[in-house]
Formats: C-alpha cells, sequence, structure tokens
C-alpha cells in the first residue's frame, strides 16, 4: 500500500524531493497497520517517525508542517477538501492533515492489510 500513500501525497501536490514527503509516507503507514497512532500523534507517531529516520520529533513535525503548508498554498487544496469530507476555511493542522488522508485511504482505497 506504499504506492497507493505515495500517490496519493503526489496528487496533493507534495514532491518527493521534501523529507516530509518520506515522512508523511511512512506516518500513513504505520497508522494504517495500527490506527492507535491517531490518538498520540506528536508523542508516539512522531517519535517512531523520527526513530526510523534517526532525527528528532521536532523534526519530524517540521518537515510535516512545510508539506502541509506546501499542499494548502501550492498544491491541490480543493482535492484536499473534497476528501476531508468537509469544508476547510483554514490549512489543517498537522494532526488533522494525517486524519483526512488516513481515512480516505481506508475508507477509498483498496488497501489490504
Amino acid at each position: 500500500f506504499m504506492d497507493k500513500i505515495k500517490q496519493l501525497i503526489l496528487r496533493l501536490g507534495i514532491r518527493s524531493t521534501y523529507k516530509g514527503f518520506l515522512y508523511l509516507a511512512y506516518a500513513l503507514t504505520l497508522c494504517i497497520q495500527d490506527d492507535s497512532y491517531l490518538l498520540s500523534i506528536y508523542t508516539r507517531l512522531y517519535a517512531d517517525v523520527a526513530k526510523h529516520y534517526n532525527v528528532n520529533k521536532d523534526n519530524v513535525e517540521h518537515c510535516l508542517r512545510t508539506v502541509v503548508s506546501t499542499c494548502w498554498d501550492k498544491g491541490d487544496r480543493k482535492f484536499l477538501i473534497k476528501i476531508s469530507g468537509y469544508n476547510m476555511t483554514q490549512k489543517p493542522t498537522n494532526g488533522e492533515f494525517i486524519d483526512i488522508l488516513y481515512h480516505y485511504l481506508t475508507l477509498h482505497e483498496e488497501i489490504s492489510l
């Protein structure tokens, strides 16, 4: 399902040249494997992504914030709003963004776990 995740991130206008692209793809993979990550984004999810890439949690948070901003400011905002299922008037937080993509992937894509 990593290909589906990467396709979705690219569709949102986030290029693979951002470190946050890799962090987001891995974070979504972890969430799909264990949805309890969604309940502790900073403490558990960022920590495990940071450990995997040998960086710190703050670096993960910063890089994810960058890709969320990139999607919102330069990417396909209309598609993001469409898949969120509600009309967003401001840029989502990192946690909201991860949650939107997680639910889109698990509800609309054929992902076999």
